[in-house]
Order: structure tokens, then sequence, then C-alpha cells
């Protein structure tokens, strides 16, 4: 931390589906989480409805508004300058060279000051801080929900580049069996799956296409269909990973976001893959992340009050 001092930050995560708004106070003693509230969040909303939604949420802490909002979500995204750069990526489509920086300024109350954090970089940072991270040198952290975003640490820092880092350290970047990881892993690939391999276009039609709770619910339920999908997309991952993690060769690699909160479906097919696809002495741990959505809350403030750690997690 910067110094003994506690400050209080104010921090939004903005995700596929939602956007939460909190408090966190940071001191050395650590991260300390204090309200929060989430509002609903369309990926395929024009800006106008992204903006509301972003300003309703915060508007909705308490006390006098905020002098600075730091701000975490997915790529690609320039996050120096506040400008959305999703194009094709199936999420956020509206905002493709948004100023989302100006817009929030100008509607957020006191017109704060905005700093903008890549959402992986803070989960991990959060986990590494808080949660099942806390105390390993190195770290490798995924979110699997909208899209995949993943970040590396090593004592600290960030690490964009080297053996087993992606291009970037973009694991959406990454291709397997000569397709984008996410046409596999994603929530709108396990969504597609299942609708292709259960036949489900009629059921879609009466009640809405499965998402992802209801397939593992599904799959719990002895649905074997909806077992099929998440096992074939979580062991794909793994052979995906498997190579990358022998390289970096992380203490620990934790596993976020929303699909990952289905750990009893996740966990299995995800270790099977990656055992069966690197070579090394396999001593990282696989583990479900400990603070679910709080991390990227935490994470983001961390990175608030560091400077220097801010810094660098705003390179693209």
């Amino acid at each position: 931390m910067t110094s003994d001092a506690a400050t209080t930050v104010s921090v939004m995560d903005v995700g596929g589906t939602h956007v939460t708004a909190a408090q966190v106070e940071v001191a050395a003693g650590g991260l300390s989480l204090g309200p929060s509230f989430r509002e609903p969040l369309d990926s395929a909303a024009g800006t106008d409805e992204f903006v509301a939604a972003l300003v309703r949420c915060a508007g909705r802490l308490p006390g006098p508004a905020a002098r600075h909002w730091t701000i975490a979500l997915p790529g690609p995204f320039d996050y120096e300058r506040g400008i959305g750069r999703y194009q094709g990526v199936g999420k956020f489509d509206a905002l493709h060279g948004f100023d989302l920086r100006t817009a929030l300024t100008d509607r957020l109350p006191g017109r704060p000051t905005l700093g903008f954090c890549n959402d992986a970089d803070a989960f991990a940072y959060g986990e590494w801080q808080a949660g099942a991270a806390r105390g390993h040198r190195t770290v490798a952290g995924l979110t699997l929900g909208t899209g995949v975003g993943s970040c590396f640490l090593r004592e600290g820092g960030i690490v964009r580049q080297g053996p087993g880092i992606p291009p970037g350290g973009r694991i959406d970047l990454m291709e397997y069996q000569g397709r984008p990881l996410e046409e596999t892993v994603s929530r709108r690939a396990l969504r597609r799956a299942y609708a292709q391999d259960a036949g489900a276009q009629q059921e879609a039609g009466r009640s809405g296409e499965p998402d992802v709770r209801e397939i593992a619910e599904r799959a719990r339920a002895g649905d074997g269909v909806a077992a099929r999908v998440l096992t074939n997309a979580f062991h794909a991952l793994g052979q995906a990973l498997g190579p990358m993690l022998a390289a970096f060769a992380p203490d620990i690699l934790v596993i976020g976001g929303s699909i990952a909160t289905s750990w009893d479906l996740v966990a299995p097919p995800l270790r099977e893959g990656i055992a069966g696809a690197r070579h090394g002495d396999g001593r990282t741990v696989v583990a479900a992340a400990q603070l679910d959505w709080r991390a990227p809350l935490l994470g983001a403030a961390y990175l608030a009050a560091t400077p220097v750690l801010a810094e660098a997690a705003s390179r693209t």
C-alpha cells in the first residue's frame, strides 16, 4: 500500500449481465468491502442504456458523491483513454469507439475523475490480496462468464509477455482447434452448444434458451446433454491451458466469474484436461475463487490505491 492511513475508494465492476458499485477501505492491514449495490446490465444495450445503468448503480452508494471512481470492465478497451474497442466479440458492441470516460463524467454527480482497469486484472489482485491466491508468488487468474478474462501476476506485478503468456496476457486471444477459445468456453458458447445438442430450439421459443446456471442445474439433475456440454467445454479449456501453465508455472490458477460458481461441474473436466495436455511437474494448484463477486471490487480498489500497479494495469 502507499501509506498506513486508510483510504476509502469508490469502485464499479462492469460485467456482461450486471454492474456493481461499492466503497472499499484500503489500509496497510488489508481491504475491507463496504456498502455495495448491483444493477442489471445487458451487454447488447445501447450507449444511453449502458451509461444510465452505471450512473444508477453509482447513485445508490450512501454519503457524498465520490470525487474519483475506478471502474473495472472487460477488454478490449482503451483503459488509458476510457474508450471502448469492442468489435466482433459478442458483447458491448455499441461501445466500440465510444468515449465512456466523458459520458460518465458528464452524468455522475460532482463530475468525478475516472480511472479504468481490466476486470480480470482486478479479479486477480483481489484474490491475491484477500482470497485464494493470498501468499502465492506467481498467480494465474481466469474469469469465466460472458467472455474469458485472464491475468498473470509475479511478485505482485502484472506479466503480459514471456514463457506461457498469451499475446498481451489475454487468454481470449487463444484458439482451440482452430477457433477462438471463447467459441468453446463462454456463456454464449455453452448456451449455443446446449441448444444445438439438445435440439432445444422449440423449448427456447417457449421459455427462453436456458442460461448456464440452468444448464448446470439440469446436469446435476441427470440431464446427460447438459453434463456432456459442460464436460466437453471445460475439458477443452484445460487442454488449452495445460501447455501455458507448464511454461509459466504459477503457484496457483484461480478460476472465477459467473460460470465458475458451478465449480463441482467445472473442476473435474478442467483438471483432467490440464493434466492430459501439460508437460511438467504439475505443481500448480487449481482452485476456485474465494471472494466471488467481491474480488474485482477489492482488486480495483487496490489498484486505485497503488499508483504504480494502476499504471501497469492500464496498459493495453
